[in-house]
């Protein structure tokens, strides 16, 4: 057996029958010769009929690197982790041994203690086995006030994290003191408390009371945790980044060089490594980039390990990344909203397979309201079902000897490293933050997919592409805030921050405003002038109602009519507002023009394609056209000026 894998597993009892098993298939394929991959190339290039294979099949990436149709086994012989198990360092396999369990964690908005209480107690009994209690404002939570959020909870049986936008540090004393005089065993509680004063400082653009207090901060809490090996209360929240539009990438290598720049800090104020390293947590996003999200995982934890390793740990296992990943929001809409239950189910499979050690699935209702019964149950319920019936939690890296996967793990480690280098060539990641290197990254990206979003390159189901046509947003005048980015810049910022918000918000302004012109006016209809080539116009009438309706239009398709002058009369009766003749590049020369100076200005008249006669047809004075290359966003904006609709 060729495999390292299969070398290593097979002295394990556990894997004698599988490796009797794969004996067996490999004297079959023995029967076969090897097929080179100069003869593979060759066979795929033969079946494009002369289309170039790089154009045609080779995907190029956000995360600057190319992916190829397929991958073979001679693609990994320069992969030197290869030869490794689950637990060992670099721990790209994971840092489990024995399962991929993890912390099935919900999210509780504490606004009343008790009633928080009541609500972590009832979901504990229905398979959470990690509790997130997400504080507002900022009100000072006391031991007394934990001990009222806590009540009747077994701290020993569960993990605990508290989520603050503001005295963090006051929490997490108040916590260890909580657990410090309760009757638990110390070592045996699994906790977090978010304090990211660096990942705040791109929020907010400064630090409050200055770098020199958040330095004394860190190392005091470390410090008062000291009796709690597992509780970690550094966070590295990277998921900002990936909400803010950040590629796979970018969120990886920034989440590192802030870890990193915490690590520098807190060893140079006298705290030992192995005590830092341990009291951090990583909370990433996971986006819909299915085998992308399990890659990053996998090299994050690689890199991650090679980091703490340069600062000599005295233990090897405070090389170990924990990651919290949590479901993205930047791909999440409030049209169509169902459809993120699809989305955060793949990100969740995602993180499982990734290995993180605990996921947070956000409701599917969580960016446009707060999180109902039903919400809640099922976001909780993607999670039990990964484990209790797709048994995801059963075997550790199941992606390890994929050689998608491999490649993908080395491409992602490979790129993320030459920007977290280039961040510490700028002098770190603070030093890189008030440059804006990172937020000018972030932006570039951000501003690169929103272009894709807009041209479609980049699909949002029900939202850019195949929405719902008979949806209507009953409460469009009050979505303003789901419409803008979060931006909680200071008055005082020194820099400029990030700012999360969703690829689908321009998308989502447009359709908003059709709701709301709709609730006084008729709806907008957009009439489908089917006519010539059978295939052509259906195509065409698809595409096109698909076109309008992403805008909340009224659509009207038809089978075909014989003449321009018959579809106009149907499309006049009908009340149309815009008028799309569909039909063949060849017909369209006498057609479109007819057809044109028939509807003379009793509505928009639209072309659906680019055929070859354009310029005739735009020298004869039409002016719209909608096709593939379209920008649909700025073509919807400018049709909604025609309407007036503001």
């Amino acid at each position: 057996m060729s495999s390292p894998y299969v070398k290593r597993l097979i002295l394990q009892p556990d894997f004698l029958n599988s490796y009797i098993m794969a004996e067996k298939y490999i004297k079959l394929f023995n029967e076969f010769p090897p097929v080179s991959t100069e003869a593979w190339k060759e066979k795929v290039v033969a079946d494009l009929k002369g289309a170039d294979f790089d154009r045609k099949l080779v995907w190029r990436t956000n995360e600057g690197f190319s992916v190829q149709p397929y991958y073979r086994q001679e693609d990994l012989e320069q992969l030197n982790y290869l030869d490794t198990l689950p637990g060992e360092f670099p721990y790209v396999r994971g840092t489990k041994t024995n399962n991929n369990d993890w912390y099935v964690r919900q999210n509780i908005l504490v606004e009343d203690l008790e009633e928080a209480n009541k609500k972590a107690l009832d979901v504990l009994m229905k398979g959470v086995t990690s509790l997130g209690f997400v504080f507002k404002g900022c009100n000072q939570v006391t031991k007394e006030d934990l001990a009222v959020l806590l009540n009747n909870v077994c701290l020993e049986s569960i993990e605990v994290n508290l989520i603050a936008s503001c005295c963090t540090c006051e929490l997490a004393e108040a916590f260890a003191a909580y657990v410090l005089a309760g009757k638990w065993d110390p070592k045996n509680v699994v906790a977090s408390v978010a304090y990211d004063p660096f990942g705040n400082y791109l929020l907010y653009g400064r630090f409050k009371k200055g770098l020199d207090h958040v330095k004394g901060q860190a190392k005091n809490l470390i410090e008062k945790s000291a009796e709690l090996p597992q509780y970690r209360a550094l966070a590295v929240n990277g998921k900002n980044y990936g909400n803010a539009g950040a590629s796979v990438v970018q969120e990886l290598a920034f989440s590192l060089a802030q870890g990193a720049e915490y690590l520098s800090v807190l060893t140079d104020e006298g705290v030992a490594i192995d005590a830092v390293a341990k009291n951090m947590k990583f909370n990433l996003s996971v986006s819909a980039n299915y085998f992308m999200e399990i890659a990053k995982f996998r090299a994050g934890r690689m890199l991650w390990a090679q980091i703490v390793k340069a600062y000599e740990p005295k233990n090897e296992e405070a090389c170990q990344m924990q990651v919290h990943a949590e479901t993205g929001s930047w791909n999440k809409t409030f049209y169509d909203p169902y459809v993120n239950m699809l989305r955060t189910q793949t990100e969740a499979m995602s993180a499982a397979l990734g290995g993180a050690d605990s996921i947070t699935v956000l409701p599917f209702n969580a960016i446009y309201e707060e999180s109902t019964t039903f919400s809640d149950r099922i976001a909780r319920n993607q999670q039990l079902l990964l484990k209790e019936e797709s048994h995801f939690d059963k075997i550790v890296d199941p992606g390890a000897g994929s050689y998608y996967i491999e490649e993908l793990t080395a491409s992602i480690a490979d790129e993320a490293w030459k920007l977290f280098l280039e961040i510490q060539e700028k002098g770190g990641f603070l030093a890189a933050a008030k440059e804006g290197f990172v937020q000018g990254k972030v932006k570039e990206m951000a501003t690169k997919r929103d272009l894709n979003i807009a041209t479609r390159r980049e699909n949002l189901l029900g939202i850019n592409q195949f929405p719902n046509f008979t949806e209507r947003l009953e409460k469009a005048d009050s979505v303003e805030e789901a419409l803008s980015p979060m931006d909680l810049t200071a008055e005082d910022a020194e820099i400029e921050t990030i700012k999360p918000y969703r690829g689908a918000q321009a998308f989502e302004a447009v359709r908003v405003a059709t709701d709301k012109y709709s609730k006084d006016n008729k709806r907008p209809l957009a009439f489908m002038l089917t006519i010539g080539n059978l295939n052509f116009r259906k195509a065409r009438a698809q595409f096109a109602c698909n076109f309008f309706a992403v805008a909340g239009y009224e659509v009207k398709d038809n089978n075909g009519f014989a003449t321009v002058e018959e579809g106009i009369a149907a499309a006049k009766e009908a009340g149309a507002n815009i008028v799309v003749i569909c039909s063949s590049d060849d017909e369209y020369a006498e057609l479109a023009p007819a057809a044109f100076d028939l509807i003379e200005d009793d509505a928009i008249f639209v072309v659906a394609g680019a055929p070859a006669c354009t310029d005739e047809l735009k020298a004869k004075g039409i002016e719209n056209f909608i096709h593939v290359r379209s920008n649909v966003l700025e073509d919807l904006k400018g049709y909604q000026a025609k309407l007036g609709i503001k």
